[in-house]
């Protein structure tokens, strides 16, 4: 009987020990979760529960970014946010990927305050995002403006005439498929393309109108394709003044918002683009090259993910 006791009572002891270690566990588990919360999240995770004032970063080639939208829909419907910095740098990039969060801006301006703060540049679909803001602040040097929509397409005839390669087609009517890559543009092909982008431009231009309250006549004077220093682009009317995030959170505090809230960063939290627009599709072009691997990023900081867009573009690069 007396072995039994002892048995009993080891068993009771494993078992508390048992309980103390499967709760230290989970405790561990937690503040692991925590901490890579607060890596992922940063600001957001340890500021965004109080009132705050939310920054939301809009960098490189603009496309449809869906992540971004559902972003800007969580900061409109946001009680703890009071207003939005915009901090914009960017070349612009597809049309649609503008207006699309250009949309989204304005959506949200019209229940916060929003302040766009451009950054090296915002030109093309970068300023158009920009001008959805209700104030736009850019530092001296800062290129901004590039109104205008583009497409580019190569002409690779001459290449396979040298390398005796002919495209045979079969198509329903003369303009479908056109303007093809493979055959010199006609004069027909050329204009329907025109048409297509002087609609897009028009529009363009009439965004530029409403917004910094031009006639239509002073935005396409402006809308010639020209870039513009930040002191430039205060003269004529495309920006507000000339500033960075102090002169962003100074104008927010003359629409109600308390200057002394924290800036808080709303980070992304996925991963954006597909294969095409990835770091890793340019890794293996330069791997495909015979190029170190470090070289896709140094594609990518060049701009070389710009090349893979498609359709109407509204985008500045010399």
């Amino acid at each position: 009987m007396a072995l039994r006791a002892d048995d009993l009572i080891d068993r009771r002891r494993l078992r508390r020990k048992l309980t103390f270690w499967r709760v230290a566990a989970i405790a561990i588990l937690a503040l692991g979760l925590v901490a890579i919360a607060s890596w992922f999240y940063g600001d957001e995770f340890n500021g965004a529960t109080v009132d705050h004032i939310a920054k939301v970063r809009i960098e490189g080639t603009i496309t449809e970014d869906d992540e971004l939208i559902k972003r800007l829909e969580s900061i409109r419907k946001s009680d703890k946010v009071k207003g939005v910095i915009l901090a914009i740098d960017s070349p612009g990039g597809t049309t649609v990927g503008g207006e699309t969060i250009y949309e989204e801006v304005r959506k949200l301006a019209a229940d916060k305050p929003v302040v766009a703060e451009v950054g090296t540049l915002a030109a093309s679909a970068g300023y158009m995002i920009a001008s959805a803001a209700d104030h736009i602040v850019a530092h001296k040097s800062s290129i901004v403006g590039s109104i205008g929509v583009l497409i580019q397409y190569p002409d690779v005839s001459g290449m396979m005439d040298k390398l005796g390669i002919k495209l045979e087609e079969v198509k329903s009517s003369p303009l479908k498929a056109s303007p093809s890559p493979f055959k010199p543009t006609t004069d027909d092909e050329r204009a329907m393309v025109r048409k297509l982008i002087l609609d897009s431009y028009d529009w363009f231009v009439g965004i530029v109108a409403e917004r910094r309250k031009m006639t239509h006549e002073q935005a396409l004077a402006l809308a010639d394709g020209s870039i513009f220093t930040g002191r430039q682009g205060v003269a004529n009317g495309l920006i507000d003044g000339v500033g960075g995030e102090t002169e962003a959170v100074d104008w927010l505090a003359t629409k109600g918002v308390d200057a002394k809230l924290k800036v808080v960063e709303w980070k992304n939290t996925e991963k954006r683009g597909g294969f095409l627009f990835s770091r890793t599709m340019l890794r293996t072009i330069t791997s495909a090259l015979g190029l170190p691997d470090y070289s896709g990023d140094v594609m990518h900081e060049l701009g070389a993910d710009r090349l893979f867009l498609d359709g109407l573009v509204s985008v500045w690069h010399p």
